[in-house]
């Protein structure tokens, strides 16, 4: 007979278990000890792709994408990954955009955008300033496009793009992007860890097993294209390297982590046109701009793995709709180019789920239907009508819906 419910041995207390915790605790701080030989490590030499190393960072000189051959973006690849798993957690890029024309028709854009946005009474929130005391653009990727398709289409047809970031998610990331300029005499944010786990409070935060805790980091990758020139006095994004390698988004929220940040933070300079991508669990902050005149202008990006959830809600069908003639005329053109597909990439949804398998059977022999991606690729190929593939388009995403 099967033992009931009474015959097993109640639990003991929790100071008796040989079982840890699954959480971290709120009661006993983490390390600070750890976390100052965790972050003493050295980058130097070695990352040999790296044109330089400054601070523990290494920056990469990047070349015309059309001159590399797969294995020696595939190398870059594994040193992006290497940095962001068990480096110093940051990376920059010089000459991510080389048309400075083209960030400087983005940047009137982008302007547009504000100064219709400021003529609402609506409240704007701000992640470490006041409401108007700096100028931001959420979701500034869907924005974008539909106040200007073309430089759009233009901007997000960069394959560094995506192999950047699929060297940290892998494929069908979503990216989703905000635009902030940050003004001089602006203060400088608080350190802190960013989404997932980041952006709990306390409270929220430790609910989140140890596992989640880790996993977050994994989740997402933090971006951002310099839409100005960043000297050191302009306040470029404080950066403690390695530190995305301690467990736990408990311990930046500690008055001598914090402190400890503060006294051993690096920044790099960064030009017009430079990216910066770093492992979202880095103890980072946005820099105090102590420059006279220097408006720091950044397009943040914020990738999202497959996996997970974004930050923000990208509605594809009406970008699409308007990117369309000029993405079919570029094919035309140039066939399926690295930036007819890196473009593709950024609009359209990868990923085929969350959706209805009653109305969207896998048609392959793998257990995942059509995507919007491939949609657009078929659409491509076969030459469809802009009519044809907006039906079809708004038919997935009917089909999907529960």
């Amino acid at each position: 007979m099967a033992p009931s419910i009474n015959d097993v041995t109640k639990p003991k207390g929790p100071t008796s278990s040989p079982i840890a915790s699954r959480l971290f605790s709120t009661s006993r701080p983490p390390s600070l000890d750890d976390f100052r030989t965790l972050t003493s490590n050295s980058a130097t030499n070695s990352y040999p792709l790296a044109k330089v190393t400054v601070h523990n960072v290494p920056v990469y000189e990047l070349p015309d994408y059309d001159s590399l051959s797969s294995g020696e973006l595939s190398a870059l690849q594994d040193e992006w990954y290497h940095i962001l798993l068990s480096g110093p957690g940051v990376f920059a890029t010089k000459k991510l955009y080389t048309s400075i024309s083209l960030l400087d028709r983005v940047d009137d854009v982008f302007s547009a955008i504000i100064t219709n946005e400021k003529k609402s009474s609506r409240k704007k929130g701000d992640h470490f300033a006041g409401s108007g005391a700096n100028d931001r653009i959420w979701n500034s990727f869907s924005k974008h496009c539909m106040q200007d398709s073309d430089t759009f289409l233009e901007y997000y047809s960069n394959p560094w793009l995506p192999l950047i970031s699929s060297a940290w998610l892998g494929p069908h990331h979503r990216l989703t992007a905000q635009v902030n300029i940050v003004k001089p005499g602006a203060a400088a944010q608080i350190s802190h860890r960013d989404y997932h786990i980041g952006f709990q409070n306390n409270e929220s935060c430790a609910k989140f097993p140890k596992a989640m805790q880790v996993a977050s980091q994994f989740l997402t990758l933090q971006g951002a294209v310099a839409h100005s020139n960043m000297p050191v006095e302009s306040g470029p994004t404080r950066l403690l390297p390695f530190s995305q390698k301690f467990e736990g988004y408990m311990a930046y929220r500690i008055p001598e982590f914090q402190q400890y940040f503060l006294d051993n933070y690096v920044s790099v300079a960064l030009e017009k046109g430079d990216g910066l991508f770093f492992n979202p669990a880095l103890f980072h902050a946005a820099g105090q701009n102590d420059s006279a005149d220097i408006q720091r202008s950044a397009n943040l990006l914020q990738i999202s793995s497959a996996f997970g959830k974004p930050m923000e809600t990208v509605d594809t069908y009406p970008l699409i709709e308007r990117t369309w003639d000029g993405l079919a005329e570029r094919y035309k053109k140039e066939g399926l180019t690295d930036e007819v597909k890196a473009f593709i990439g950024n609009v359209a949804e990868g990923y085929p789920f969350p959706t209805n398998l009653d109305r969207r059977v896998p048609e392959t022999a793998g257990m995942a239907p059509a995507s919007e991606q491939d949609l657009l690729l078929k659409a491509l190929k076969e030459s469809w009508t802009k009519g044809t593939l907006l039906n079809e388009l708004k038919k997935m995403k009917e089909d999907a819906s529960a």
